[in-house]
């Protein structure tokens, strides 16, 4: 029975630091100012586009 017991509290680790790393990707997702995530998406864009050219020549 003692293996269970190990098994069960590896899960748990492992469910904690999925949370951990959701936790730190949500707050620098969120500490972007609507100006900046405009600009990155308008970059985004603009590579996008450019690519779409390059591949159309």
């Amino acid at each position: 029975m003692r293996w269970w017991k190990l098994l069960g509290l590896a899960g748990v680790a492992g469910v904690a630091a999925t949370g951990v790393v959701i936790a730190r990707a949500e707050r620098k997702r969120r500490a972007y100012t609507p100006d900046e995530i405009r600009e990155r998406l308008h970059a985004r864009v603009r590579e996008a586009a450019t690519r779409e050219n390059d591949a159309g020549n």
